[in-house]
Order: C-alpha cells, then sequence, then structure tokens
C-alpha cells in the first residue's frame, strides 16, 4: 500500500500565496484525490464549481472565510465543509497566520471538471 510521507509530498503550482501538496491521486494508484495546502493570508480559491464532483475541505489550522452559493462563513480548525457537485464556492485564507487544509476529491486530475466564475484555473489544474 503506498503511504506518502506528508513533508516529502510533491509540491503542484497552484495560485501565488498557496501552496498545494498531493497526498493521493493517479501516481499512488487511486482515482481520487486528496491534497494538503498551506494558504497565505489573502491568498484563496475564487469562485468556482466542481460540474460533476463532490469536494470535501478540512480545515486543519488557520482561518478561511469561505463563500458557498450566498452564504459567507469564517471556518477555523477542527470544521470541515462538504461541497455538493455544482455547488458555487471559494475562499480566502483570513487571520495572522497561514491556513492548512485537507481536500479530498472523487476523482483527481482532468476527470475533474471545474467551472469558473471568477478568476481562473490555477497554474497546474491538469496535474491534480
Amino acid at each position: 500500500m503506498p503511504i506518502v510521507d506528508h513533508a516529502a509530498a510533491v509540491e503542484i503550482p497552484w495560485r501565488p500565496g498557496y501552496r498545494r501538496f498531493t497526498l493521493a491521486g493517479k501516481d499512488q494508484g487511486v482515482a481520487c484525490s486528496a491534497s494538503l495546502s498551506v494558504i497565505e493570508p489573502g491568498a484563496g480559491a475564487p469562485t468556482h464549481f466542481h460540474d460533476t464532483a463532490d469536494e470535501v475541505i478540512v480545515v486543519v489550522e488557520g482561518m478561511l472565510e469561505m463563500w458557498i452559493g450566498d452564504e459567507r462563513r469564517l471556518v477555523g480548525p477542527s470544521h470541515t465543509v462538504a461541497l455538493p457537485a455544482g455547488v458555487p464556492h471559494g475562499f480566502v485564507a483570513v487571520g495572522p497566520t497561514p491556513a492548512r487544509i485537507l481536500a479530498f476529491l472523487p476523482q483527481a486530475g482532468e476527470a475533474v471538471a471545474t467551472t469558473y466564475l471568477d478568476g481562473g484555473p490555477p497554474q497546474s489544474a491538469a496535474r491534480r
């Protein structure tokens, strides 16, 4: 069974101030996707939705200001956000320290079709 040491996880270029590390995906022999991200205050993801894939985000450290549809909320450590396919969402890290999140998708890489409502795709979206 593949075991990934988080300290040795591959960093995927994502967005300025937003570091993303692959924990599981096609290179580990699975069709799903798991990642760890470190997001500096002020950085985040623009409003988007995943066309056919649900997403789960676990906030491990720091604070996110999230918008899900028309609702905006602060989400801190020990909270999980469940995002059904097709639901617009986005976030920005807020507060004095970076946010650390774990993200899970039932598909990986190009299989996760994403529609951006503002902004555009990250630098290496195809390598998720």
